[in-house]
């Protein structure tokens, strides 16, 4: 029997939350990995300092190294972020992301569904400018270090992820959490009902990696093509799509995370996504004629 590729993707992401969470047992005792492994940065959203986590998060990372004394941009972070970027676009969010799969998950609970207001998708774009790139740079203390704002006073995976369990495990933290932790909770509280009524609401309108990822959907090598001479314009690839975008109209979109169920539901195979070799693709070629094997494995 042929497996559907939307259950080759959930298995692709359980697999690589998975290994970004190896240490499970660190929930018990309320600490964290420390290893080598930390000094590698996951693709995806996944807080470093979850008990579980093996990988630093890139957002986090390149805050930190932004903010020392020593660097004025994380070169090494950022080089790292924006070469997955260019070979994968937002194909990382769709297949590879911790907390992209808590937000799928988390929208299967019952309740009306809603489309986001398109406006909000630029939000990402302000707190990736705000709080990672300008803040730990411009605002720094006496002596030089530069504070991780958007994990700081933002990140709402870091406060589910990391916050509550060490707060849960450590009564000394409890004793000491101000206003700003309320706030935190605040914004977890309103992300967690977000992803509930809307699919991926972190994604379109919070998470700054997914802000450079998308910058990136135009360039980026895997990249989906459209046949439009097959194409009969059924609006079902915009129906199923979870990120409301309309591929047809604009197959690359900064929203578009590569998930596959538009191509999968259109009867006509216009819809196709490939390697890009050389020079740019034509979006009106036969995808047959030049569908590459792609991260279903086909």
């Amino acid at each position: 029997m042929k497996i559907s590729q939307e259950i080759k993707r959930k298995i692709i992401q359980i697999v690589a939350f998975g290994y970004s969470n190896t240490y499970l047992g660190n929930f018990v005792n309320g600490q964290l990995y420390k290893g080598k492994w930390k000094q590698f940065c996951n693709p995806g959203l996944n807080c470093y300092s979850c008990p579980a986590a093996r990988l630093s998060c890139p957002i986090g990372s390149m805050q930190a190294v932004s903010g020392s004394i020593n660097f004025k941009m994380s070169f090494y972070v950022l080089g790292f972020v924006l070469a997955i970027g260019v070979l994968f676009g937002r194909a990382i969010c769709g297949f590879i992301c911790p907390f992209g799969l808590i937000q799928e998950l988390i929208y299967k609970i019952p309740s009306p569904k809603k489309k986001i207001w398109k406006t909000l998708t630029y939000v990402k774009y302000v707190l990736l400018v705000v709080f990672v790139l300008a803040l730990p740079i411009l605002h720094t203390n006496k002596v030089g270090m530069g504070a991780p704002a958007f994990c700081e006073y933002i990140c709402p995976a870091g406060t589910l992820e990391a916050g509550l369990p060490m707060l849960a495990k450590h009564p000394e933290l409890r004793a000491i959490i101000g206003s700003l932790f309320s706030v935190k909770m605040l914004i977890l509280i309103i992300t967690l009902v977000g992803c509930v009524i809307v699919c991926r609401f972190f994604c379109k309108v919070m998470c700054p990696l997914g802000a450079i990822y998308g910058i990136l959907n135009k360039i980026s090598v895997y990249h989906m093509e459209i046949n439009k001479d097959s194409c009969i314009s059924c609006g079902k690839c915009q129906a199923v799509c979870p990120m409301d975008v309309n591929p047809v109209t604009n197959p690359n979109s900064a929203e578009c995370i590569r998930c596959g169920k538009c191509t999968a539901c259109c009867p006509k195979e216009a819809l196709s996504f490939s390697w890009r070799y050389g020079s740019k693709s034509s979006t009106t070629q036969n995808p047959s004629s030049h569908k590459a094997p792609g991260i279903y494995g086909e």
